[in-house]
């Protein structure tokens, strides 16, 4: 298996294969910042679909942030109630990180996005795009968000993962698109020769172009 050239040539290929959803007025593709974002532009220019991001926050259970008790996006909060419970987090405690990451994502939205509501994913196709899927956790908690939201289909599209984390969705998505699975998979940044770090201004630019794609009113 070759690596992807850099990530728009990635975005290419993927939207090839997702040739099936183009020009419906029922898709929606949303990006995962930063790296997915070149990746969901090609996608939604091929399709002619619009394209918006899914912005991610973690909630870290207190004293132990790397342990996830659920995700805050633009599309609502998802919570692991699993964690809740075997952590002993009180609903109090449960707000005040809610909160401070809520800060967060609404500060990088509106870097992002500006005042744009999000989009209704009720019944709509979504599309979920990202550059690559290490251990799936944040994919996770984006399309838990999503599912939250009663899409008629979730699609979790990526070029690259490891067999092991692309299982773990098969009950949370309908569809996936995955154009290389390597069982010896390292790091996403190992399937790209180009994998540089994008900055806040091209995510930007990257919006502004997907604001004047064909499709981009359907939202």
């Amino acid at each position: 298996m070759e690596p992807f050239e850099n990530r728009v040539e990635a975005g290419r290929r993927l939207a090839e294969s997702l040739g099936d959803y183009a020009d419906r007025d029922d898709v929606m593709v949303l990006a995962l910042p930063r790296g997915g974002v070149p990746l969901g532009l090609e996608v939604a220019r091929k399709l002619k679909a619009p394209l918006d991001l899914m912005l991610v926050r973690k909630l870290g259970v207190p004293g132990h942030r790397e342990l996830a008790m659920g995700a805050i996006t633009g599309h609502g909060q998802v919570l692991n109630e699993e964690v809740l419970a075997s952590s002993g987090v009180d609903d109090d405690e449960v707000e005040r990180v809610a909160r401070d990451e809520r800060a967060e994502l609404e500060r990088r939205a509106q870097r992002y996005r500006g005042d744009r509501p999000w989009p209704k994913l009720e019944n709509r196709r979504v599309i979920l795009v990202d550059d690559g899927i290490a251990t799936g956790a944040t994919m996770a908690a984006a399309a838990r968000a999503v599912r939250a939201q009663k899409p008629a289909e979730l699609v979790l599209a990526v070029p690259v993962a490891p067999p092991s984390t692309l299982q773990r969705f098969e009950d949370l998505a309908d569809r996936i698109e995955c154009l290389m699975a390597p069982e010896s998979f390292w790091a996403i940044g190992a399937w790209y020769r180009d994998f540089s770090q994008l900055s806040d201004q091209q995510v930007i630019q990257m919006m502004r172009e997907a604001d004047e794609l064909p499709g981009a009113g359907n939202e």
